[in-house]
């Protein structure tokens, strides 16, 4: 007996059950780094004895540079393999990350847990964010990411302030990293047992896919050395995207190795430390419920570069500040300014990128965007033990500032408002192997028009 095939549409609606279940997925993708906000940078200096800033970072910078490659590597082999495969290879790599974490005899095995977190995050972390983009189709792409990056990171928030209660109720080790053990067990069944292939929602989309007149120079048949210029260097849009996701996660690599040691050296407890490391990414989290959404009818650019003109206000504030209440208010802003950004950068790559070769520019966007992680702990390492952890943090705040005005100037608004997809019913699409129905008006097909 033949299988059945399954019938292929675009579409948030069309494709619910699988992208609560890609969204639950990233949740535990979020929960994996999240285990560690908290309770690394205290272990570092209580257990290990590392009192230079540079040095406790190294968990930090071989995270970055793992997770950028990997997001490269993440997006060609989900072109060429398919999405599942990775995603699925992705969780096995995850599983002796916390396993490391609790046995650990010195720093390097921290270290080395770290590298295997950063290619595990690159594999699963990239593959949740293109088969959400595969399925939901071009209408509703800013609310599909602020959906997926809302899980992540609101899981990285609760499994922050959770190990931070069992590490001040329990010790640093090993309760707090029992979450990751579940985490991975849980990331991996699900991924291998309940989620389907996405690639054929992507092929269907390239079928009926019509570039902004902007975008001419876009074409379907660009080679990787090409796509990698383009979205590096070439294509402001594209390329303003990459420098500016550089600069959020150098910022937010400070906040993850220094922020924790600012906060517990002005006295705070380990459980304060947890509610501060642990609120800057639950509004961030929170935020992209609203703000992927919204730019979806305001547009990228205004989240994009308000975003970050606020996340260098707020970093600032925590600078300047020395109480539990300002760097709470300065953390949520800090959050807030995030969350404008980080949905709405991916969207915009989607906007631009052809869908033959969008999963490559989402792991280039990605590499250039993790890769501020390693930047922001070299960075910020070396001015901390040279001039002090206020002064690292004043720097960067001057680096963002920089970014968003940058952005202000060179990128262009990447958003066609909806109004030109049509609201009336799509013909069914049985297969990508069908030939695309009647256009709809604008020259789109009704398969992937359809309003969701």
């Amino acid at each position: 007996m033949s299988r059945r095939t399954r019938r292929v549409e675009l579409g948030l609606r069309q494709n619910a059950a699988q992208f609560a279940l890609l969204v639950a997925v990233n949740a535990l993708v979020g929960g994996m780094l999240g285990q560690e906000r908290t309770v690394l940078p205290l272990l570092a200096e209580r257990e290990f004895g590392l009192t230079a800033y540079s040095a406790v970072l190294t968990y930090i910078l071989a995270f970055g540079l793992a997770k950028a490659v990997t997001n490269y590597l993440a997006g060609a082999w989900s072109d060429r393999y398919g999405r599942k495969p990775v995603l699925v290879a992705g969780w096995f790599i995850a599983v002796p990350v916390p396993l490391l974490l609790i046995w650990s005899p010195s720093w390097g095995w921290i270290v080395a847990a770290n590298v295997l977190l950063g290619i595990s995050q690159g594999l699963t972390w990239s593959t949740t964010v293109i088969m959400k983009i595969d399925l939901v189709g071009p209408a509703r792409r800013g609310l599909a990411m602020g959906f997926n990056e809302a899980a992540g990171y609101l899981a990285v928030a609760l499994t922050a302030l959770a190990t931070g209660y069992l590490a001040a109720t329990f010790g640093l080790r090993p309760e707090p990293f029992f979450v990751g053990i579940a985490y991975a067990a849980l990331g991996l069944g699900v991924s291998t047992l309940a989620v389907r292939e996405t690639r054929g929602h992507a092929r269907l989309e390239a079928q009926t896919h019509r570039a902004d007149n902007r975008h001419d120079h876009l074409r379907e048949d660009l080679t990787q050395r090409q796509v990698f210029l383009q979205t590096s260097f070439r294509e402001p849009a594209l390329s303003s995207a990459s420098q500016a996701g550089l600069v959020n996660n150098l910022n937010d690599g400070l906040a993850w190795g220094l922020f924790p040691v600012l906060f517990a050296g002005a006295g705070l407890g380990i459980g304060r430390v947890g509610v501060l490391a642990a609120l800057y990414p639950a509004v961030w989290g929170l935020g992209q419920l609203v703000t992927g959404g919204l730019s979806d009818r305001w547009g990228r650019k205004p989240f994009i570069t308000g975003g970050m003109l606020l996340q260098a206000g707020a970093l600032g504030l925590i600078a300047a500040a020395d109480t539990f209440l300002v760097w709470a208010a300065a953390a949520a802003l800090l959050g807030a300014g995030t969350a404008m950004v980080y949905p709405t950068l991916l969207a915009a790559i989607g906007d631009v990128a052809h869908p033959a070769w969008r999963a490559r520019a989402v792991g280039i966007y990605r590499l250039w965007r993790d890769g501020g992680f390693a930047v922001g702990a070299l960075l910020s390492g070396v001015l901390a033990d040279l001039y002090g952890i206020r002064t690292a943090v004043w720097v960067v705040a001057a680096l963002t500032a920089a970014s968003g005005l940058l952005t202000a100037v060179r990128m262009y608004e990447t958003h066609q408002r909806p109004a030109r997809w049509t609201s009336r019913p799509a013909e069914p699409c049985a297969s990508t192997s069908a030939p695309p129905p009647a256009s709809a008006p604008g020259g789109r097909s009704a398969c992937a028009t359809r309003r969701v």
